[in-house]
């Protein structure tokens, strides 16, 4: 049994993957609003991607016979200023999950909770994928730059990439 200290990190981490899904569903709909269809994809399935991670520790916490809370979620913001301004604010949101998890993973190694750190293991290598992924689209939108067709194939090279991340996925599996 997991200590209650490391319970109540990982029911915060359940509400940080909730509101991580939420938001992104959020985008993905401003996105579909605005005709960036490979973009309100892409933010789709991540939203989709949140809600799995989620439900892993759901499940996790289960298995060490732990209650897990059912977050209350914050209403997402619903506007944003421009698709650069978009992915900057996912990126951040990715780097401030990865600290949350590294905060769990120093709690676990402070209690000496193994099990917990294995768990955690799969999110170390996950957070620094989503990480990573983020800082490449934002290359590539510094790359395209501005101007009056930048939205075309900003919304082009993100469907390019969700494309490659599901066969990704469909190898996985």
């Amino acid at each position: 049994m997991i200590s209650d200290k490391m319970k109540n990190a990982l029911n915060e981490q359940i509400q940080l993957e909730g509101q991580a899904s939420s938001l992104y569903l959020s985008m993905s709909v401003w996105c579909d609003q605005k005709g960036l269809e490979g973009c309100a994809q892409f933010l789709r399935r991540q939203s989709e991607e949140e809600r799995e991670h989620m439900l892993r520790i759901f499940d996790y916490m289960s298995e060490v016979d732990v209650m897990a809370l059912t977050p209350g979620i914050q209403e997402p913001e619903h506007d944003f200023p421009s698709i650069q301004e978009l992915f900057k604010r996912v990126y951040a949101h990715e780097q401030k999950v990865s600290n949350s998890i590294y905060r769990l993973l120093q709690i676990a190694l402070e209690e000496n909770d193994y099990t917990t750190q294995h768990f955690l293991q799969w999110y170390v290598a996950e957070q620094k994928e989503e990480e990573n992924l983020m800082r490449s689209i934002l290359d590539k939108i510094n790359l395209i730059g501005e101007g009056p067709m930048t939205l075309y194939y900003i919304d082009k090279e993100v469907a390019a990439i969700n494309l490659l991340e599901e066969a990704a996925e469909e190898e996985v599996e």
